[in-house]
């Protein structure tokens, strides 16, 4: 009976440590498997965190190629990238450090934006700058185009001038004597000769052209100038003659031959209206004074 019993009792016990056995290589299994699991996960999340932080490596290195960002900014970034990925490369299959590098990486990405709003910024200025600067190089262009062609209008007009002075020194003027200044008064509409300023209604003015064998028949403008004794100009017929600013009191065109002849004209002016002094007569061609002479009123 005692036999029976003991073997009945080695048969549970035996039992029952097969069953703790079987158990124990269950729950083995079972850790084993989800170990595995876990080590696969985390080898998967390691290889995304490497490939995450090396693009953010290599946008970090090309912005610093641009030199769009500051510099210092750039290196710390640089720095703690850096970090990160050596410290993935001795990741101990730890999902609290999974977790610490994932949160990490997230400030990182934070950070990187406001680089990349930084850099969209400064090439946006950029941008105005160089558009401002081609349009600053079109205005200068523009302002070399006129001064260049202000420069060629003064040459040509320095060199028109020139031909002008040539022109001038070169031209031939009459040659005049006797010039002779005097007054008129009317009697039944002749002329009769008088010093007396009261009763003149007429100034009369006289010279001598030269004789000038070069001539060959030109037309030749005379302009004759009387002046009072207070040098004003006297007008004829309240009429004067203005040419390249200088004013005259009478005009006289005449065809010249060459050979020598005598010239007169006369301006009206109301009676009474000259005073007692010395008047003057001048003789002009063109602006040139080619003879003056003066003559006395009573």
């Amino acid at each position: 009976m005692n036999s029976q019993d003991n073997n009945f009792n080695y048969k549970i016990i035996f039992a029952a440590m097969a069953a703790v056995i079987v158990g124990i290589l269950i729950a083995f299994y079972y850790s084993y498997a989800q170990s595995k699991n876990q080590m696969i996960y985390l080898e998967e999340e390691k290889g995304l965190l490497v490939k995450d932080l090396t693009l953010m490596r290599a946008e970090v290195d090309r912005l610093s190629g641009l030199n769009e960002v500051n510099e210092i900014e750039l290196q710390t970034s640089r720095f703690r990238v850096q970090q990160l990925l050596d410290s993935v490369g001795r990741l101990n299959f730890s999902i609290t450090k999974l977790k610490d590098t994932r949160k990490e990486l997230r400030k990182l990405e934070l950070r990187f934006d406001s680089l990349k709003l930084k850099n969209n910024f400064l090439r946006y200025n950029n941008s105005l700058l160089a558009s401002k600067y081609d349009e600053t190089i079109k205005q200068l262009e523009e302002l070399r185009g006129r001064a260049n062609n202000m420069q060629r209008t003064e040459s040509l007009l320095r060199e028109t001038n020139k031909e002008l002075t040539k022109e001038l020194r070169i031209k031939s003027y009459l040659k005049l004597q006797d010039a002779e200044g005097s007054g008129f008064r009317l009697r039944a509409g002749r002329p009769i000769k008088t010093n007396k300023a009261s009763v003149i209604e007429k100034l009369r003015g006289c010279v001598t052209i030269l004789s000038d064998a070069s001539s060959r028949g030109d037309i030749k403008v005379l302009y004759l100038q009387f002046l009072d004794p207070n040098m004003a100009i006297i007008e004829d017929n309240a009429n004067t003659i203005s040419v390249s600013g200088n004013t005259y009191s009478k005009k006289v065109e005449i065809v010249y031959t060459g050979k020598e002849i005598s010239i007169c004209d006369a301006i009206t002016v109301p009676e009474g209206s000259l005073a007692e002094g010395i008047y003057t007569l001048n003789v002009f061609e063109d602006e040139r004074l080619l003879a003056s002479t003066e003559f006395q009123l009573k």
